[in-house]
C-alpha cells in the first residue's frame, strides 16, 4: 500500500514538473519573438514612442537636423568696411555661430579697414564660443585689416581667400555685413545642391547651376515710428522682396527654367539675380575657375567705362553678376519651388524697400513725379534713446570688473591680423589711421598674452569708432 501510494505521488510530481516546464518554454519563446520584432520589446511600464514613418526615396522633405550639417567645414568671408553697420554684423555673426551648434565647423574671416578695440573683441568672445562637444564642430572669427584705400574693392578680398584655402573646406560663403543666414539657409542650400546634381545626372553638368538666395525686408509704414500709440500700424506688415518687381510676377519678376528640362518642374529663377552674397561648394569653385570665359578665381573690376559701369556696383558684380551674368560665367541661378522660403534671408537694415518708387530707383525710373531719394550730408541731428538704457557693452564691462576670470592657457578667441599695406596707398587720414592700427594691435597682442583677460585701460576705451 505504501509503495502504491509512493508511485502515485511520484507520478503526480513528474506530471507537474513537465507541465511547468512547458509553460515556461512557451512564455520564453513568445517573449523572444516580441523582442526580435522590436514591438513591445521594452519593459511594459516604459512608454513607447511610435516609430517614425520612413520617407519614400522620391520625397524632397528638407531637414535641418544636426546630421545635415554635422562635420561640414565652412569658410565664411564678410566684407565689413567699418563699424557703421556693427549692430547688423553682430546679428550676422550670431547666425553663423548657430551653425556650430548644428554640428558644422565654421571659420569666419571679416575683412575690415578699422581695427577692433579689445573691449569689442572680448564682448564677441563671450558670445561666440562653440559649446558643441562634437570634435567635428567648431567656430572661429578672424578680423583681417586691410587698407582703407581699397574702398569699394574691399569686396574683392574673399576671392583670393577662397581659392587659397580651396582644399580645406566643403562650403564657401561670401556675404555683405548685413544679411542674416541661419542653419536652415545652409542646410537647404546643401540639400538642393545635391538634388540638382541628382536631377541633371552629373557633377560637371550640375556646376552650371547654383542654388540662389533671395533677400527680403519688412514693409513697416515708412513714415511711422512704432511706439505704444502706433503699434497697430504693424498689423499689415509682411516680408517684401523689394529687389524683384514686375507684373505679372511670372515672367517679369520670376522666370521658369524652360532652358533646363531636367529642372523645370522643381526649380525657377529670379529675373534680377542680385543676392548680396553667395554660397558655393568646393566643386563649384573649381569648375568655375576652369570654365572658359569665367575665371571666377580672379577678382576684377566690374564691366563698363570709368564713367558708367553697365552692370551695377562692384559689390553687385562680385556677389552676383559675375557668376550669373550671361556674358560672364553664365551660371544658372536656381530656386526650389517647394522650399523657396528656406532660401530667403533677412536684409537687416530694413531700409531699401523705402527707396522703391523713388527717382532713379526700382519702380521710379519711368515716373515723372517720383520723389528724390534723400541722402545724409553729415548735418543730421538725431533724437537718441533714453541714456539710462543699459547697453550690452556697459553690462559686459561691469561683469568683467566684478568677476575674476581665469586666463586661457592658450588663447582661442577672436583673432586680429594686420594686412594693411600703406606703401603707395594714399587716403585721407593715413597717418592717424596708421597710429590707430598700431595702438589697437599692441593692445590686442597684450590681451592675447594675458590669456584673453582685459585690464582697466581696455575697459576705458570700449567703444568702436570708424574715425581716425
Amino acid at each position: 500500500f505504501n509503495i502504491q501510494k509512493l508511485i502515485v505521488h511520484l507520478t503526480v510530481f513528474l506530471l507537474g514538473c513537465g507541465l511547468s516546464t512547458t509553460c515556461i518554454l512557451l512564455f520564453s519563446s513568445h517573449h523572444h519573438e516580441q523582442s526580435v520584432s522590436g514591438v513591445g520589446a521594452a519593459h511594459p511600464l516604459i512608454k513607447q514612442h511610435p516609430a517614425e514613418p520612413k520617407l519614400p526615396q522620391e520625397s524632397h522633405k528638407i531637414t535641418t537636423s544636426s546630421s545635415v550639417l554635422d562635420g561640414v567645414r565652412i569658410l565664411v568671408a564678410i566684407a565689413a568696411f567699418d563699424f557703421s553697420q556693427l549692430p547688423h554684423l553682430e546679428d550676422v555673426l550670431d547666425g553663423y555661430h548657430s551653425l556650430c551648434s548644428a554640428g558644422a565647423y565654421v571659420d569666419v574671416v571679416i575683412h575690415s579697414t578699422v581695427p577692433y578695440p579689445v573691449a569689442l573683441i572680448d564682448l564677441l568672445n563671450s558670445r561666440l564660443k562653440c559649446t558643441n562637444p562634437s570634435p567635428r564642430a567648431g567656430f572661429s572669427v578672424t578680423v583681417v585689416l586691410k587698407t582703407p584705400a581699397l574702398r569699394l574693392f574691399l569686396v574683392n578680398c574673399h576671392r583670393e581667400l577662397f581659392y587659397d584655402r580651396l582644399e580645406e573646406y566643403d562650403l564657401f560663403i561670401y556675404t555683405e555685413d548685413d544679411i542674416r543666414v541661419t542653419p536652415t539657409t545652409v542646410a537647404a542650400y546643401l540639400y538642393e545642391t545635391k538634388r540638382v546634381q541628382e536631377l541633371v545626372g552629373s557633377e560637371s553638368e550640375a556646376s552650371n547651376f547654383n542654388v540662389g538666395i533671395v533677400r527680403y525686408e519688412l514693409n513697416f509704414p515708412p513714415d511711422v515710428i512704432i511706439n505704444d500709440k502706433t503699434r497697430r500700424a504693424t498689423e499689415n506688415t509682411t516680408r517684401v522682396y523689394w529687389e524683384h518687381r514686375g507684373s505679372p510676377i511670372f515672367p517679369e519678376a520670376i522666370e521658369k527654367l524652360s532652358s533646363a528640362p531636367a529642372l523645370e518642374k522643381q526649380y525657377m529663377t529670379m529675373h534680377n539675380h542680385h543676392q548680396g552674397m553667395f554660397l558655393a561648394t568646393r566643386g563649384h569653385l573649381k569648375a568655375w575657375r576652369d570654365k572658359k570665359g569665367c575665371n571666377f578665381d580672379v577678382a576684377r573690376d566690374r564691366p563698363g567705362s570709368k564713367q558708367q559701369h553697365s552692370e551695377g556696383t562692384q559689390r553687385v558684380w562680385m556677389s552676383s553678376q559675375m557668376m550669373y551674368g550671361g556674358r560672364h560665367c553664365g551660371i544658372q541661378q536656381v530656386l526650389p519651388i517647394d522650399n523657396f522660403g528656406q532660401l530667403t534671408v533677412l536684409h537687416l537694415p530694413n531700409k531699401n524697400y523705402r527707396r522703391v518708387g523713388k527717382k532713379g530707383r526700382l519702380g521710379g525710373y519711368d515716373k515723372k513725379d517720383a520723389k528724390d531719394v534723400e541722402f545724409a550730408d553729415g548735418t543730421e541731428v538725431f533724437e537718441g534713446p533714453d541714456p539710462s538704457l543699459m547697453t550690452a557693452m556697459q553690462l559686459h564691462i561691469e561683469i568683467r570688473r566684478h568677476f575674476q576670470l581665469q586666463p586661457d592657457s592658450v588663447y582661442t578667441g577672436v583673432k586680429m591680423v594686420n594686412e594693411v599695406d600703406y606703401d603707395g596707398n594714399f587716403f585721407r587720414g593715413k597717418d592717424r589711421h596708421e597710429k590707430l592700427v598700431e595702438k589697437r594691435m599692441k593692445e590686442y597682442q597684450d590681451y592675447v598674452a594675458r590669456g584673453g583677460i582685459m585690464v582697466e585701460s581696455d575697459m576705458e576705451d570700449p567703444l568702436p569708432t570708424s574715425k581716425y
